[in-house]
């Protein structure tokens, strides 16, 4: 009875469609992503792209079903990856650029011990020279805290 019970148990864990918390347990590009929040949506994908200006980009997408059999993006988590992000004043600049943004509408803010950059459910900043992070966040569905939290729970896996 032992065994079939753990036969069982296996069998469902390993039937079981991966959530939020499997996905984040997985590096993305070389960052390992610490917290999710709760009812973050459970579908969960992954993107490789280069914007531009030799940047390359692994993203992670949190995104859920809507009622009017659309989607809707909760949460997404971007490494940068270029050599022309030097400094924060550059990486600034580029975002502006691929968010089209004006640079001066995110204000100063602190990841860890980074300094970064923050407005409107997204904040970035640099890890290291030639490398940045960019967390977004439904603001309608997740309070401020949680961007913090997950900004602050990105760390080199």
């Amino acid at each position: 009875m032992r065994m079939t019970l753990r036969i069982l148990v296996a069998l469902v864990l390993a039937l079981a469609p991966a959530g939020p918390s499997t996905a984040a347990e997985e590096p993305l590009d070389g960052f390992a992503i610490e917290h999710v929040p709760r009812g973050a949506g459970p579908s969960v994908s992954e993107f490789a792209y280069e914007p531009d200006e030799g940047i390359r980009c692994a993203s992670r997408v949190w995104e859920r079903a809507t009622g009017d059999g659309g989607h809707s993006v909760d949460l997404t988590v971007v490494v940068l990856r270029g050599a022309s992000l030097t400094s924060l004043g550059r990486l600034r600049s580029f975002m502006a650029r691929h968010h089209e943004r004006a640079p001066g509408s995110w204000s100063e803010v602190v990841v860890g011990a980074r300094p970064g950059l923050r407005a409107d459910g997204h904040v970035f900043w640099l890890m290291e020279p030639g490398v940045a992070v960019s967390v977004t966040i439904d603001t309608g569905r997740f309070g401020p805290g949680e961007l913090t939290a997950v900004a602050e729970g990105v760390r080199p896996a």
